[in-house]
């Protein structure tokens, strides 16, 4: 098997996040079980999903985690001149399929290195850590980091997520969460709009606190140029409210994002954003006493990652993946999670994420050679 023809099997999985996934989970536990790995597999509460992590190598302190998801996003009403779950290589030297780049591709490159990694000598190490649902907010990898730390009797040290970077070092990422707000207010005739409370008049006060915040951290200083946009962006993408345009609206629902530089906090601004709900519903209460505002996660919050550079990961993959140019993405990953679990932590991948989540995505030949190469001059490393 080559790493084409891994990919090539893996692409055939069409699980989305929040999808069952146990049948690429049984492939990996094949895969494993043909050169004698012992695994671990931690099953979600409801026993239709797992993450499977590994070790080859020795019993000490010091290894690697080699971390990827198994999920990728829907292909519903997208464009697709190919097959989205047939692996298909075209010849532009482009291998096009839902999962190619992001991650499928890495998952490949490891499995392809795993023959190398039972016969080599090796001195520290090599985990693999394969989660279910990051695509729909991370979901799997807080048990599946858990689980690692407590199974084994030694601890590792570093975490390689290899989303596409286009085999570039990345040190830094923002954090994300997603909230849903739903404001209660009172119908009524709209003449009466004094009388009664406005479900999206209301929410329309909230946004405007949501961008006001987000300026205000601009303008404070919150900013890092190593991102772009360099700050902390709060954004409102979904809103509906209301029945007809002479009818005050009871309700109101909108839901927003935050995806957050390394040096701001997503929980100081939503109890900011709660402290503002609880002024508004003191002064309206006396009008309406069924008003309210409810605050519920839609995606969970994912911290960001801020690695520093004097950290020994950040050589170590300099070498391995043959590029000394380290940067950041704005796009949110695992790799904050391992990191906050006290893992020097970076991502690097074949393929761009400019591929990513759209139609006919893919990963170039030459990307997935590189990825290949880095985890076999891992081996050759740690050897």
């Amino acid at each position: 098997m080559n790493a084409q023809n891994i990919l090539k099997d893996l692409v055939k999985f069409p699980i989305l996040g929040g999808e069952s996934n146990l049948e690429i989970v049984d492939y990996i536990k094949k895969y494993l079980q043909n050169f004698d790995i012992e695994y671990t597999l931690v099953p979600n509460k409801e026993g239709n999903k797992a993450s499977i992590h590994c070790r080859i190598g020795p019993s000490t302190d010091g290894g690697f985690i080699l971390s990827g998801h198994l999920d990728v996003v829907p292909v519903k009403g997208q464009a697709w001149d190919t097959e989205p779950f047939l692996l298909t290589e075209k010849s532009d030297g482009n291998l096009y399929g839902r999962g190619s780049c992001d991650m499928k591709g890495y998952l490949a490159c490891c499995l392809v290195n795993l023959e190398k990694m039972t016969k080599a000598d090796l001195k520290k190490p090599i985990y693999f850590a394969f989660s279910y649902d990051e695509e729909i907010g991370c979901v799997g990898a807080p048990d599946l980091i858990d689980s690692i730390l407590n199974h084994y009797t030694e601890k590792p040290k570093y975490a390689i997520i290899g989303e596409p970077s286009l085999m570039q070092p990345i040190v830094g990422q923002k954090g994300i969460c997603v909230f849903k707000t739903t404001v209660h207010g009172s119908e009524g005739h709209s003449s009466m709009i004094k009388q009664e409370v406005s479900a999206i008049h209301e929410a329309s006060k909230l946004i405007n606190w949501l961008d006001s915040k987000m300026d205000a951290l601009i303008k404070s200083g919150h900013i890092d140029n190593r991102f772009t946009p360099p700050h902390t962006s709060i954004h409102i993408g979904k809103i509906n409210g209301g029945v007809a345009p002479n009818v005050i609206a009871n309700q109101c629902v909108f839901y927003w994002d935050i995806r957050n530089i390394p040096q701001d906090g997503i929980e100081e601004i939503k109890i900011e954003f709660l402290d503002y709900c609880k002024e508004r519903k003191d002064i309206l209460k006396p009008i309406n006493p069924n008003f309210d505002i409810e605050l519920t996660f839609d995606h969970p919050a994912v911290p960001a990652l801020d690695t520093p550079e004097h950290l020994s990961i950040v050589p170590i993959i300099k070498n391995i993946c043959g590029n000394n140019q380290i940067s950041t993405v704005a796009y949110a990953a695992e790799a904050g999670q391992f990191s906050n679990a006290g893992l020097e932590t970076v991502i690097c991948g074949p393929g761009s994420i400019e591929q990513a989540h759209r139609a006919n995505e893919f990963i170039s030949k030459e990307q997935l050679k590189k990825g290949v190469k880095m985890i076999s001059d891992l081996i050759d490393y740690l050897s």
